[in-house]
């Protein structure tokens, strides 16, 4: 089952903006400035969506279900 290209388009987007994120988590996790902290989001989430988009625009991530209904009068 192929992706249409406009749905293509929006996950391709979504995996730069994760592998960017990716990037600014593995430059520093958190850090200080005065008494104030900052933590970025977490490091494996945002791995495993990245993962996650992967898998999709491979193809490998779509699954078809197919449900079959029989109506029955009780």
């Amino acid at each position: 089952m192929s992706i249409p290209e406009a749905r293509k388009t929006f996950y391709e987007r979504r995996l730069a903006l994760y592998l960017e994120a990716e990037e600014m988590i593995l430059r520093g996790q958190s850090y200080k400035i005065g008494t104030r902290s900052l933590a970025r989001a977490d490091l494996a989430a945002v791995q495993g969506e990245i993962r996650r988009l992967e898998q999709i625009l491979s193809g490998n991530g779509i699954q078809s279900r197919m449900f079959r209904v029989v109506p029955r009068d009780l």
